[in-house]
């Protein structure tokens, strides 16, 4: 803990606050020993206080207090939230979590790698990446080169470090930065010699216990992970927060098996894999499909749309992608008040502003404005059909 003297704003009150707190909430949430609680503590306080040391934006905050405590809170609900699962479980949640991660990124150079193959694979790179997490977690903590978590709130620890561990940002040229196990996966993937994809081929046809492991992974893991982490230049960020704010507007919508579609069509698999790892029939795949599209286009046509229109290069500015014609032919269409309401949102007008000018409420305004965004969408279809 002598990191903690580092802190212009740490006290020893604060100290001895963010530590009882911390072993308060590991001792409710779990039915660990108190001095095993009180370890784990320890070290969750260290590390949370050891980034807000290094941590140059949280220093320029001036509220090194608030910063400490979120990280510890989170690290703490990350350790309950996998001591709850149990180790076979938690086994299980961690390994998809991860493997959604570097799906895309894991395959043979020059080589045309198949499902089966590919997770072949990931087996044997997560089976490194787990040594490696368990020596980052033995260095960091300042442990003994033979540390192994024996007690299922240490599993669980580890196991929420590993999470951690995986996708922490390491900066790259230009501004970029790209997740570490992402790093990982793809140096592993450039060492593997081509001629081994017909070895893993005919192993993959002879045992099926990874295949299987993969089936009973959570589905649910596999959202909001597939895309956040993408090799992309700085030009894609925009294509990765359209990904992101939908995987948010669909579980706000509680529309759980929509993100999960959305998730295994990110990652390019055909019609098939997807009806055998939802366990869905052709059939209920396709009603799926057409829900993920309804949703998909209300979140392209209400409050999401700027973000969207930006993506796909159709902003207002640019008269909604529309062509001279098309766009008369809108305005034509278009009764008083939507033409009024066209003229102040090209005018950079918010919606209270909006609302207040028209004498209509912000339910109102955003109808009438997604109404005309559609009638602007079929227009453009028209010109592709």
């Amino acid at each position: 803990m002598t990191t903690l003297l580092m802190l212009e704003e740490t006290s020893t009150t604060l100290v001895e606050a963010l530590n009882t707190e911390v072993l308060q909430l590991l001792k409710q949430g779990t039915r660990t020993s108190e001095r095993s609680c009180q370890t784990v503590a320890d070290r969750i306080c260290s590390e949370s206080l050891r980034i807000c040391t290094e941590s140059q934006r949280i220093q320029d905050s001036g509220d090194v207090k608030s910063w400490a405590f979120n990280l510890a809170n989170h690290r703490v609900e990350q350790c309950i939230r996998y001591y709850k699962l149990s180790s076979e479980r938690g086994r299980i949640e961690l390994h998809s979590t991860l493997s959604a991660i570097i799906y895309r990124y894991i395959s043979v150079p020059y080589t045309q790698t198949s499902y089966q193959a590919r997770l072949s694979l990931i087996e044997d790179f997560l089976q490194n990446f787990y040594s490696e997490a368990i020596n980052a977690f033995r260095r960091e903590n300042q442990m003994t080169a033979d540390y192994q978590p024996r007690t299922a709130l240490e599993l669980a620890e580890y196991m929420a470090f590993t999470e951690r561990y995986g996708k922490r940002r390491i900066p790259l040229r230009r501004g970029r930065s790209q997740q570490l196990i992402i790093l990982r996966a793809q140096t592993f993937s450039k060492q593997q010699p081509p001629e081994t994809a017909v070895d893993i081929e005919q192993a993959t046809e002879a045992a099926n216990e990874t295949e299987q492991g993969w089936k009973n992974a959570p589905i649910q893991r596999l959202r909001e992970e597939i895309l956040l982490q993408s090799d992309s230049p700085p030009e894609d960020n925009l294509r990765e927060r359209v990904v992101d704010e939908l995987m948010v507007y669909l579980k706000e919508k509680k529309q759980e098996d929509c993100a999960d579609y959305f998730s295994l069509r990110l990652m390019d698999l055909p019609a098939g894999e997807i009806e055998e790892l939802l366990g869905l029939t052709s059939r209920q795949r396709d009603y799926l499909q057409q829900r993920f599209k309804y949703h998909l286009l209300r979140f392209a046509l209400t409050h999401h749309w700027e973000l969207v229109h930006e993506w796909l290069g159709i902003e207002l500015e640019k008269n909604l992608g529309l062509t001279p014609q098309q766009w008369d032919h809108l305005q034509e269409k278009m009764d008083q008040s939507q033409t009024k309401l066209l003229q102040l949102k090209q005018q950079g007008l918010s919606d209270t502003d909006i609302s207040q000018t028209l004498g209509l409420s912000l339910t109102q305004i955003r109808k009438h404005w997604s109404k005309l965004l559609e009638q602007a969408w079929e227009l453009r279809n028209l010109s592709v059909s």
